[in-house]
């Protein structure tokens, strides 16, 4: 689970460069859900996994979350809607 994340995690972000560029705004209406997607699938693998072994799945919820966290600023400031 946290290898699946930290990969999902390293899309988004990928994804939400691309969506910075103008007139690619529209992106981050499906680039919110598909972070989330993979915020929720990093807590699992945090719940899961034993205490020493939850490094990548705690990277992959804050890369999910920082990627979440710029989208919506992004559409916030009116980028999404061009």
């Amino acid at each position: 689970m946290g290898l699946i994340s930290l990969l999902w995690g390293i899309v988004a972000m990928i994804w939400m460069v691309i969506a910075l560029i103008p007139l690619l705004g529209w992106g981050n209406w499906f680039l919110i859900p598909f972070a989330a997607v993979g915020a929720i699938v990093a807590a699992i693998g945090i719940m899961l996994t034993r205490a020493e072994s939850r490094g990548r799945a705690k990277a992959g919820l804050i890369l999910n979350g920082i990627v979440i966290a710029v989208a919506v600023f992004r559409l916030s400031i009116g980028g999404g809607i061009i």
